[in-house]
């Protein structure tokens, strides 16, 4: 099977103003790496010489083609109803793509054909009929500059960072993709750390995440990390310590903005009880659950329970005012840190205090 093409997510400059269209692709290291110009957006770029294999291969990147979907559904016939035919060589199409290698990924792995064709459509069920999401304050994220999305974490499985992504894919005016930082241990998974990383995911690390934030990405960070994923149901909308403010760092450094996200009804998904740690330590898990239903019910303890979900993006905070020099004063660091825990926390008091009952708002 070819290998998959990899567009750099920040092509040098040759001096010209042209991006070189030579790049070797993805970087190696932690290292953050130069950038030339001002902060664009770091989606997929085709290079030079590449238009034809475009043209054959995965679709050009579409601003306007993010949001509900946009335009007719693939397959569609001109009454709208879908045809089986034009479905089927759609599908041998795509298939043909990936066995010859012709589909872009970025340098972090990112495949946007494969996510906005299979992975989001899966996600946007759950979040439209499932969880049945309300989402607010969208306007709040960056039209088409970089931001820091910082939300609570909880649920025992990270339910809550993927319903982020369809909301704001789906539902901020541009159509933003989220791309969010994961624990070492989602990337050591097998399957799942390939999977992550197809989605858009990458290492929780600053120089990765300054490096997507300056390309003018919205990345996702989750602060509480399995401290909140894991609390038990008893200690359910109480927000777990936010660590080294290693967040705000990256936000200061990056001069972007920090915008706070609060989470209600991902609690209730699966309420843990308890948890079998000499199970977790011989799997290498932070946690292995006990649930009512799980592990006594098998498979069917793993359904979410169909809480209703409300998503709530708060005023962005400023960061740029202080500098990147202001990231290495711990000081500022820790107040900014703090600023935004208590944003967070405060807009989740609030959402509970409008909802009526767990399961229908």
């Amino acid at each position: 099977m070819a290998d998959a093409r990899v567009i750099p997510l920040h092509p040098e400059d040759d001096g010209g103003g042209r991006a070189e269209s030579d790049s070797p692709g993805r970087s190696v290291g932690g290292g953050r790496s130069a950038m030339s110009g001002t902060p664009g957006s770091a989606r997929e770029r085709p290079a030079a010489g590449e238009a034809a294999a475009g043209e054959d291969g995965a679709r050009d990147d579409d601003d306007g083609d993010h949001g509900d979907g946009g335009g007719e559904e693939a397959g569609a016939g001109t009454d709208g109803v879908p045809d089986w035919h034009e479905t089927l060589a759609d599908l041998t199409a795509f298939a043909r793509r990936r066995l010859l290698g012709q589909y872009r990924v970025d340098e972090f792995g990112f495949d946007r054909e494969l996510t906005e064709r299979f992975f989001l459509p899966l996600l946007r069920t759950v979040y439209d009929n499932w969880f049945r999401v309300e989402a607010v304050g969208l306007h709040n994220v960056p039209r088409d500059s970089g931001a820091l999305v910082v939300a609570n974490h909880s649920g025992t499985l990270p339910w809550d960072a993927l319903m982020t992504t369809v909301a704001l894919h789906d539902h901020h005016p541009t159509g933003r993709q989220l791309r969010m930082l994961g624990a070492d241990v989602v990337f050591g998974t097998p399957l799942v750390g390939a999977l992550a990383r197809k989605t858009g995911q990458t290492l929780a690390c600053n120089p990765d995440a300054e490096r997507l934030l300056r390309g003018g990405e919205v990345v996702g960070v989750w602060p509480e990390g399995f401290k909140g994923i894991g609390k038990p149901f008893r200690d359910r909308y109480k927000l777990q310590r936010f660590g080294r403010g290693g967040f705000v760092s990256a936000a200061m450094r990056s001069g972007v903005p920090i915008v706070p996200c609060s989470i209600v009804g991902a609690e209730e998904i699966y309420p843990k009880i308890g948890d079998i740690r000499p199970l977790a330590r011989l799997l290498g898990l932070p946690y292995f659950p006990v649930t009512p239903f799980f592990p006594h019910l098998g498979p069917l303890g793993t359904v979410p329970l169909p809480s209703k979900w409300y998503i709530e993006f708060g005023e962005p905070i400023d960061t740029a005012e202080h500098g990147p020099e202001a990231a290495e004063d711990p000081m500022v660091v820790f107040n900014l840190s703090d600023q935004v825990r208590e944003t967070i926390q405060e807009t989740i008091y609030r959402l509970l205090a409008q909802r009526r009952t767990v399961f229908f708002g």
